[in-house]
């Protein structure tokens, strides 16, 4: 007597057969999608490897935070914090949209004294960089 051998159940939306596992993302993500590298004063050409370097560590240090805890986040060589257009060179990014876009701006910092800034806006968990700010032109100097 042979025993039955039972019919492996494929979902009907896979293709190949395997079942898709849906990760979700822990910590914040981060988009160019509204990067302006053309900007007269936030641009980086010619910028040294250890720049780039430092940004990309940045990047990934902060992608293990929550949004909040980027926002909470004490740091002296973080210093992330909102920007206030009125202390600054600019009046906002200049995004279509910006009013509905934009609740907060926000700016860190790559380092503790050098490398400047990364300027742009969180919604949910990603942070959208707009400018690159490597020397810190957006606050002018106070004299």
């Amino acid at each position: 007597m042979s025993k039955k051998i039972k019919k492996t159940k494929i979902p009907k939306n896979s293709t190949s057969g395997i079942e898709s596992t849906k990760l979700k993302p822990q910590g914040i993500s981060f988009s160019f999608k509204y990067y302006q590298d053309g900007h007269d004063k936030f641009y980086c050409n010619g910028r040294t490897t250890i720049y780039w370097l430092t940004l990309i560590d940045r990047l990934k240090a902060l992608s293990g935070l929550s949004n909040r805890e980027l926002l909470v986040n004490r740091s002296s060589s973080l210093r992330c914090h909102p920007i206030k257009w009125e202390d600054t060179s600019e009046n906002g990014f200049g995004l279509p949209n910006e009013e509905q876009l934009v609740d907060t701006p926000y700016q860190f910092s790559l380092s503790s004294n050098e490398h400047g800034r990364v300027h742009g806006f969180l919604i949910d968990e990603v942070f959208y960089i707009v400018w690159l700010d490597p020397d810190h032109l957006l606050y002018p100097a106070k004299g």
